[in-house]
């Protein structure tokens, strides 16, 4: 790995609150992959061997239910690690992981990693910090599902990949639009008709760009109550 890489690892969750050596003693053993768009990275049921930070590229999670359809768990970025909390288990993975894109991804293994934890207690606190993490992000999907008209999900889609604070942005959309309906909960029909009432609120698809008008504007209606929204 070069520089880049390892402070890439050093900034994520699972690292971020662990001493220096204790994080360059797990890093002396990492190893970074690449995977093409579209490659398997591990299968729902394998034995959870590793633990993934990834370095470039979006990665996601999903599972196969017994009708044979697709539930997407979550997608990573740059920066966001995942498979921790079944590898520190010993256990197999719960979900499957894909490549969206091409991709890097910093591969630690499990039993290094254990290891070090058995003689270094205090890195048990990153991993706790890290299992929130993933925790709170259900439990924000689980409120959005429950709470929010889908128009209202896609502008809080659309604002976490802003590159900008405020005012008129242009976001680069990461993956394909059917992805994008299963990170959110949707049909890709109902996410092209959240696009179209999105443009009541000053959004513009374009191929995989979204031209927004206003981020304070497009905040506003994410946040206010769905009784109000679903008019829209």
């Amino acid at each position: 790995m070069n520089r880049e890489h390892i402070d890439i690892a050093r900034g994520c969750v699972l690292l971020s609150a662990a001493p220096d050596a204790i994080v360059d003693n797990v890093l002396a053993s990492a190893r970074l992959r690449e995977f093409d768009r579209g490659a398997t990275i591990f299968l729902q049921g394998e034995q959870a061997n590793a633990i993934y930070i990834v370095a470039e590229g979006w990665v996601k999670l999903y599972r196969i239910a017994p009708s044979g359809a697709e539930a997407v768990v979550g997608v990573f970025t740059r920066g966001r690690s995942f498979g921790e909390a079944v590898a520190f288990q010993n256990r197999t993975y719960p979900v499957a992981a894909e490549a969206v894109t091409d991709c890097k991804l910093i591969r630690i293994e499990a039993e290094a990693f254990l290891r070090i934890i058995r003689g270094n207690p205090e890195i048990a606190l990153s991993m706790l910090a890290a299992t929130y993490v993933h925790l709170h992000s259900l439990v924000e999907q689980i409120e959005a599902l429950k709470a929010q008209t889908g128009a209202q999900r896609v502008a809080e889609f659309l604002m976490e990949l802003a590159p900008c604070p405020g005012g008129a942005c242009e976001v680069v959309l990461p993956y394909d639009k059917v992805l994008i309906a299963g990170r959110l909960g949707m049909k890709p029909e109902s996410l092209s008709r959240a696009f179209v009432r999105l443009r009541d609120q000053g959004v513009t698809i374009r191929h995989n760009h979204a031209l927004i008008e206003d981020l304070g504007a497009l905040r506003r209606f994410a946040e206010e109550d769905p009784a109000a929204a679903w008019s829209r």
